[in-house]
């Protein structure tokens, strides 16, 4: 039986509601019965899916969008001020909802597993989310991107457990009460909103504060992690486990081997070993299994059913996410826009490829974050055998004087790297075909809209 809805969540209006946290808090409570409605920039797969699901979607923001009966509106972050649906609330005196405070009430009433840290909480939570799935729990959750085999962000279970990837970003994560928590590593990010790595931790503790009585946090190998571990464990209501390669982690992490596009892990977990394939290269994500292995048992899991059905997983959109071939090149698609989420992944990729040559199509993702860390942007770039670097992606932000993609261009040609500027991004089909060969891999990198180039490559290279 679906958990109630939530008086102010009965007719919700969701503003950008095509995007990956938005969208998949939507499908659930349409799912659970309520009337959901909302509107976003463009037509896209999520409207449609959404659509499916009897939610109205409007194409375009406009007062007149928004019914005078609405519950509430719900926002995220990205939502400007300016906003006419968001004037047009405050005229009819319709409460305005943030999207994390409409994720915690999903979660009433439900074990819920929050994954936190600066990268890889989508994969991780994927992870959950498929072996609950693969063992018959039916869990609830809610994921920054779409499933390989299910296909979709979000869903509404029967079960007790609720997944959900909690985001930092905005501080947003704070709103949560989970019985488990997950914290893959802190480092400075968003700098829009955090000013130091002092306001970074202090944000965090804040989170696992929140963490119910008797509940487990997990923390991996990341040395923000730890640091953040190392501040929290005087909390006596408080369980927490380590994750990492060191023999002296509570979930030690034995081996990681490599096979082609694969690993096999093993983990050592209260004296037992456990053996399971995880389908994506690269040790980031073996360490994302082995944190989701941590957490399921802390939430009364079987350890050895969850370590086989972790097996099941088969990735998530835009995580090293293959789009296809043609010509003998390999097409494969990634999120990563922060330093280290690029170097895990290129270097995870450099390991899966061999002998064959790897080239990056990235897009740096908001000005800030490209003043404050293009310089080692440039610097992993320098893992790939050749690059084409765009224009910023500028998301919600305004451009910032002097602060243009020259800077990771820059760094990346300082380190050794071979860069091609382009800044028409329809053109990069013809810059690509132009330099690949038979047996080459391609990435597209970046948390914009670098993603839709996938398959315009694939298209150009099979003509």
């Amino acid at each position: 039986m679906a958990p109630a809805i939530p008086a102010a969540m009965e007719r919700p209006h969701f503003i950008g509601i095509g995007g990956a946290g938005m969208s998949g808090i939507a499908k659930i409570l349409a799912q659970r019965g309520a009337k959901v409605a909302g509107s976003d920039a463009r037509e896209s797969a999520t409207a449609d899916a959404l659509r499916a699901l009897g939610v109205t979607v409007h194409i375009g923001h406009a007062a007149e969008h928004l019914a005078d009966d609405a519950s509430a509106v719900v926002v995220s972050s990205a939502i400007r001020a300016d906003n006419p649906e968001l004037a047009r609330a405050a005229e009819l005196d319709i409460p305005v909802v943030h999207r994390s405070d409409a994720l915690a009430s999903l979660m009433d009433g439900l074990g819920a597993i929050a994954v936190a840290g600066t990268h890889g909480k989508t994969t991780t939570t994927s992870m959950l989310a498929v072996a609950l799935t693969e063992l018959g729990l039916d869990p609830s959750y809610a994921i920054g991107g779409d499933l390989a085999g299910p296909g979709t962000n979000a869903r509404h279970g029967e079960g007790e457990i609720f997944v959900a990837e909690a985001d930092e970003s905005d501080r947003s994560f704070q709103k949560y009460d989970p019985s488990v928590a997950i914290v893959l590593n802190v480092e400075l990010d968003h700098h829009a909103n955090y000013a130091s790595m002092d306001e970074i931790y202090e944000s965090f503790e804040a989170f696992a504060a929140k963490i119910r009585p008797g509940g487990t946090l997990v923390v991996g190998e990341h040395a923000g992690a730890r640091e953040l571990a190392g501040r929290v464990s005087g909390d006596k209501d408080l369980v927490v486990r380590t994750v990492g390669e060191d023999e002296t982690s509570d979930v030690w992490i034995r081996t990681i081997e490599p096979k082609g596009m694969t690993s096999e892990v093993v983990v050592v977990m209260d004296g037992v070993e456990y053996v399971f394939t995880v389908s994506v290269p690269g040790r980031h994500y073996a360490h994302n299994a082995a944190a989701a292995l941590a957490a399921g048992a802390a939430a009364g899991v079987d350890p050895a059913a969850l370590a086989q059905a972790l097996t099941a997983y088969t990735g998530v959109g835009r995580r090293l996410q293959l789009k296809g071939e043609a010509a003998g090149v390999q097409v494969i698609d990634s999120y990563a826009h922060h330093p280290t989420e690029m170097t895990a992944d290129l270097e995870a990729m450099r390991g899966a490829v061999g002998g064959s040559r790897l080239l990056v199509v990235f897009q740096p993702h908001l000005f800030s974050r490209t003043q404050e860390l293009g310089r080692e942007m440039g610097d992993a770039l320098a893992l790939a055998d050749a690059s084409v670097v765009l224009d910023i992606y500028p998301a919600r932000e305004d451009p910032i004087p002097g602060v243009t993609s020259e800077v990771i261009i820059d760094a990346a040609r300082a380190a050794g790297a071979g860069v091609t500027p382009v800044h028409d991004k329809a053109t990069v089909p013809d810059v690509i075909a132009g330099m690949v060969r038979p047996g080459d891999f391609v990435l597209t990198m970046g948390a914009g809209d670098v993603t839709d180039l996938g398959p315009k490559i694939l298209a150009r290279l099979s003509n």
